[in-house]
């Protein structure tokens, strides 16, 4: 999911908070240790506690899909023909996640079967329990979809960028494929599909499969993905939609009225695709597209395989926010090839692929740039950090009993990238990239715990710089909160500047409009903004905006900065911005700290409920629930 560029305002936060590292003990081997032993002893962990599936007994293998997409009702209906293989020969009973689905017979080889759909769990949903006869090797299951299905986002025409035609998408991360498809969803379940899917016949329809760009509009749809893949990354969308190529293996899809300037903003991905094959093994997806969604898009990007879903919010004009491209990107490595088994191991995807961006980021535009992200990146790391108990601050996270959605912060992201930066330092990066790229390809389409890769680490880069590295270091970053002390720092030449001007005009030796800014790039002024003290006077923020217009700046995570300063200072001429701005935008990294910081007195959570009241229709659902706690 979306790499983040931090939107926070610090406050002199110190990243390290695990007091003094250990010793360099030259140990080169340990058992790997779980979660279960610093919290749980109950926990296995290599059990997937977020579904009912049972793929040690019987596991799904294939999926064929015939849905029709019907947006008067805003139901997807049709048949999911499951194919699976007995584990345990003898036996007998399927068992399938669902989410609200109405499930309306099940069948094998044309008759009827029993099958018993169990009370729904808040978090879970539904156990489907389907008794499958001896020697039969699938089952189909009809099925429709409830129009609130938490993975499914029906637009009106209104909602879009051309206003004529309605648009769907789904979005499957973590457990919400189960809401529009019923299958084992578990990222330790890989499947392959194929799909056909009718739609209005004047809409176009797009999978995270096989799609070709010349395919006649016709309402009828076809697709097909080969490499098995886990169910979250399995993933529709269906509108107005126009393509163009940017490359040999890359191209866009979007609105047509959006198509040309996607084009151009994310031009470089051919050239991102090209030195990441060369750096890090070959890509095994085939082609690398885009598809630009709607503002209501909840995240920056999702990773689904040969189609990245992308939010509109980062088309700056100026490529300052490429790095998401670079982000989703690098999962066709780390995420999709190589998959975390459980969400409890989301930092093996999360973590690898934010270190790939910023290596990504620092072959195509140098590393001045790559710097400057990365300080970012530390800086949203060490907000993160300060705010989160200490169970959460862990790699391995224990996840039992909680919704797998709220794993999603900056730990898995950027403390997981830091650890593999660690890595890379302390062998050589000539080493380290020969280790990921034997990792990509010894686990390539397996989906693996903490533990396995504690234990493949043993084998390889620990066995082979045991002078260099600590085993008990490496479980330290896993398994303990914060960072160890010694971590790998950040520093941009970029922002020396950058902060003097700042603290020159906090102490009234410098005007705002005498701040020369002609070349800062989104970097810099995020990085201006961003380590402001927590309050200034009215008279403070009256100059910035004056100076710097930045209550009219177009750059969607500058104003996010700047709106969250005016939301603290109470700066009232940015409000009539930032209503617009949580109404029309869905993305929740960019509207979640608004509301949060609204919700803290009587007056912003009365203005947070009208602008959330208005834009509730238009959110995804997932969007919806993390802020509406703010508004209630």
């Amino acid at each position: 999911m979306e790499f983040k560029i931090a939107s926070v305002v610090l406050l002199g936060l110190s990243l390290t908070a695990c007091g003094k590292a250990p010793e360099q003990s030259k140990t080169t081997q340990t058992q790997p240790q779980s979660a279960s032993t610093a919290s749980n002893p109950a926990m296995e962990v290599s059990k997937d506690y977020h579904s009912f599936a049972n793929p040690e007994q019987i596991k799904v293998t294939h999926l064929d899909l015939d849905l029709d997409v019907d947006f008067s009702q805003h139901i997807i209906s049709g048949d999911a023909t499951i194919q699976f293989q007995r584990i345990e020969p003898d036996a007998s009973t399927l068992i399938l996640d669902t989410r609200d689905l109405s499930i309306e017979r099940v069948t094998a080889m044309g008759q009827d079967i029993p099958f018993t759909l169990a009370d729904a769990d808040p978090h879970l949903g539904a156990a489907l329990s389907i008794e499958v006869p001896a020697k039969v090797e699938a089952v189909t299951v009809s099925y429709h979809t409830s129009p609130q299905a938490s993975g499914v986002q029906w637009l009106t025409p209104e909602q879009t960028a051309g206003k004529q035609q309605p648009f769907l998408f789904t979005q499957a991360q973590a457990i919400h494929a189960r809401s529009f498809i019923p299958l084992q969803d578990s990222p330790q379940v890989r499947v392959t599909y194929q799909a056909t899917v009718r739609t209005p016949a004047e809409l176009l329809a797009v999978m995270s499969a096989s799609n070709d760009p010349a395919t006649e509009r016709d309402g009828e749809y076809h697709f097909s993905m080969p490499q098995p893949i886990p169910s979250y990354l399995i993933a529709l969308a269906v509108g107005d939609l126009a393509f163009k190529p940017m490359g040999e293996r890359t191209g866009v899809y979007a609105e047509p009225s959006m198509l040309e300037a996607a084009a151009k903003e994310f031009e470089d991905t051919e050239a991102m695709l090209n030195v990441t094959e060369k750096k890090f093994g070959k890509y095994r997806w085939d082609r690398y597209d885009l598809l630009i969604l709607p503002p209501s898009f909840p995240f920056g990007g999702m990773e689904n395989p040969r189609l990245s879903f992308i939010t509109p919010t980062v088309i700056a004009g100026d490529k300052s926010l490429v790095s998401l491209i670079a982000h989703e990107l690098a999962h066709s490595w780390s995420g999709n090839t190589v998959t975390n088994a459980t969400w409890r191991d989301l930092w093996l995807n999360e973590g690898f692929t934010t270190y790939l961006t910023y290596r990504i980021m620092e072959m195509i535009y140098g590393p001045e740039r790559e710097q400057m992200e990365f300080v970012l990146g530390q800086q949203s790391l060490q907000a993160d950090i300060a705010s989160l108990p200490a169970a959460d601050q862990m790699l391995a996270i224990d996840l039992r009993g909680r919704d797998p959605d709220d794993v999603f912060s900056d730990i898995p992201y950027e403390k997981g990238a830091l650890f593999a930066r660690e890595l890379e330092q302390k062998v050589g990066r000539d080493a380290f990239d020969k280790f990921l790229m034997g990792y990509f390809e010894h686990f390539a389409f397996q989906s693996i715990t903490t533990d396995q890769f504690i234990a493949y680490l043993n084998d390889t880069l620990l066995k082979e710089h045991a002078d260099k590295l600590d085993a008990q270091r490496i479980q330290q970053w896993i398994f303990e909160p914060g960072v160890p002390a010694g971590a790998p720092m950040a520093h941009s030449d970029a922002f020396t500047k950058v902060d003097a001007a700042r603290d020159n005009w906090l102490a009234g030796e410098l005007k705002a409009e005498q701040i020369d800014t002609a070349n800062w790039n989104t970097h810099q002024w995020l990085h201006f903004l961003n380590n402001m003290p927590e309050s200034l006077s009215q008279a403070q923020m009256t100059e910035l905006d004056n100076a710097f217009a930045l209550t009219q700046v177009g750059n969607n995570e500058i104003a996010h900065s700047w709106l969250l300063m005016s939301v603290n200072n109470w700066y009232e001429p940015a409000f009539s911005r930032l209503h617009d701005y949580l109404v029309h935008i869905g993305r929740n990294k960019l509207v979640k700290p608004l509301y949060q910081a609204l919700s803290k007195t009587e007056k912003g959570k009365a203005f947070a409920k009208q602008a959330f009241t208005e834009a509730k229709p238009g959110y995804h659902p997932l969007t919806v629930k993390a802020n509406e706690g703010y508004v209630e």
